[in-house]
């Protein structure tokens, strides 16, 4: 009898002190779990009703149903069931919501699969905007140190909104400036006024930007210091600001971030700060009730850092970014020539003749290199390089002319710089025809430059076969010497009269 007692106790004892042990390791294991981030053992904040109640109610066994939908949800998107597919993987959202690569996921069948399934821009862009906010609003809600997310967030911004690769891109950019021009009040983007609103208006956009599109005004200004100006109407600053807000978050974090997460992050910054510097300037067109984009010459430096920071942390892509970067100082050189900001593109010039000394600046020629090119000649063959199939004189006094042609209607548009920058490229390109030609006896001389120019005014001017009205209007308006529009002569055609000497588009 007293040994059976003994015998019970002796296992009570046991019991016991294994329920100890384990819950000392089941803590350890907790512990361990949340710092390398494989399990979340604390309570979801702020959940909707349903999700707290799946994730409390159906407890370890949520885990398993979450993957068996998951396996489904391959299944589906291997069969191109994309829709299918977008409703379990909302469910598996609802049952794990820590689990990235979902979020992930199904984001990305949103914006892309779902998305093209549509022929009309705004059906496809519906699901684009809901593959944005499922990131934006509830994949951060409960991941907010995720980098992933944030690189994903960018991505879209840079790549599906930014990019052309879907012909649908220039309506996703209308109907995302549409939205920020809700915040912005239909201007220049003041940030100021947004930090401290002061007036009821201010204080509702302010509102609007904090709590339909989850950023924060202080931050965006920060951001706008590092790497702008940037124009806060288009998606490409919008893919630095995600981005960047990542890489804060990385730095906040520094247990949980690989070094590759960081790098995908800057990645997508200097990425969208190069698509920024070519087409991140919204030009207003009043003439023709449009936006229209042109480069942001502003951020030369700025972008040209970000290269160089990227070449420094990628080692193992480091020729690949500096080519990346020797391109875009090729292209800075040329932009800021054309925009006739002459001093700002020898400086750009020289740098790029200091940084790549050994790298040709025209493909396919010798001796090519800065030091053997002069900024003149180089802006010239920029010009000339996609039509260089020998010294035609049609094809070359065709070019000069739609260099022409894009100097009055720049004028038009209030686009100074830009006119003369075409107007001094007619003239170095003329001069290039005429040194490379002075010693072929049969070649056909180009016109004199004013006469070429001449010409190409009277064309644009003309009533009927010219410009619109507006247009017309406005560069009569810009060269008062051509005086008003002349009457329509009803008993010739002629076209509208232009004096023999043409007006001078100044270089500056």
């Amino acid at each position: 009898m007293n040994s059976r007692r003994l015998y019970k106790t002796s296992l009570l004892l046991l019991a016991a002190l294994l329920l100890t042990g384990s819950g000392i390791l089941q803590r350890s294991l907790n512990r361990d779990r949340d710092e390398f981030g494989l399990t979340r053992v604390q309570p979801l904040e702020n959940a909707p009703p349903v999700l707290a109640f799946t994730t409390v109610a159906l407890g370890g066994f949520r885990g398993l149903i979450s993957n068996t939908l998951w396996i489904r949800a391959n299944e589906l998107q291997d069969e191109d069931k994309f829709f299918e597919m977008a409703q379990l993987a909302d469910w598996i959202t609802k049952l794990e919501p820590h689990f990235v690569q979902v979020w992930l996921v199904q984001a990305w069948n949103m914006a892309y699969n779902i998305s093209v399934k549509f022929k009309d821009y705004s059906d496809r862009w519906r699901w684009v905007e809901r593959g944005i906010s499922l990131l934006r609003d509830d994949g951060l809600r409960y991941n907010p140190n995720e980098t992933l997310i944030y690189r994903e967030l960018g991505w879209f911004f840079q790549h599906k909104m930014g990019q052309n690769l879907d012909d649908g891109n220039m309506y996703y950019k209308q109907q995302w400036a549409n939205e920020m021009a809700k915040i912005f009040d239909k201007r220049d983007p003041n940030l100021d006024e947004l930090i401290h609103p002061e007036t009821p208006e201010q204080k509702e956009r302010a509102r609007l930007l904090r709590e339909q599109y989850k950023m924060d005004p202080q931050f965006m200004k920060e951001v706008n210091q590092t790497y702008g100006p940037l124009e806060w109407r288009l998606p490409e600053a919008h893919a630095v600001y995600w981005a960047a807000l990542g890489l804060k978050v990385a730095k906040e974090n520094p247990s949980k971030i690989k070094p590759d997460d960081l790098i995908t992050l800057r990645r997508v910054i200097y990425q969208s700060m190069q698509l920024s510097f070519h087409r991140g300037r919204l030009v207003t067109n009043p003439l023709a009730e449009r936006f229209e984009f042109g480069p942001n010459l502003d951020i030369v430096q700025k972008v040209s850092d970000a290269y160089e920071q990227a070449a420094e942390e990628d080692v193992k892509n480091r020729d690949h970014i500096l080519r990346a970067h020797r391109n875009f100082l090729r292209d800075a050189v040329y932009f800021l020539y054309e925009y006739n900001r002459l001093p700002e593109a020898a400086s750009w010039y020289k740098y790029l003749g200091e940084k790549y000394p050994d790298k040709n600046l025209m493909e396919g020629l010798t001796n090519s290199t800065p030091s053997h090119v002069t900024l003149d000649q180089y802006a010239v063959y920029r010009v000339i390089e996609d039509v260089n199939e020998g010294m035609d004189q049609k094809r070359v006094q065709a070019i000069i002319e739609g260099m022409l042609a894009n100097a009055y209607q720049s004028l038009a548009l209030g686009e100074d710089e830009r006119a003369a920058g075409f107007r001094l490229l007619a003239e170095k390109v003329r001069t290039w025809y005429e040194s490379n030609t002075k010693t072929r006896f049969e070649s056909i001389p180009i016109p004199p430059l004013k006469d070429i120019q001449r010409d190409v005014l009277t064309r644009l001017l003309d009533p009927q076969q010219g410009l619109p009205p507006s247009y017309r209007a406005a560069i009569r308006a810009k060269l008062p010497e051509l005086g008003p529009e002349p009457a329509p002569d009803t008993s010739t055609n002629a076209p509208a009269a232009v004096t023999n000497a043409a007006p001078k588009l100044s270089n500056r």
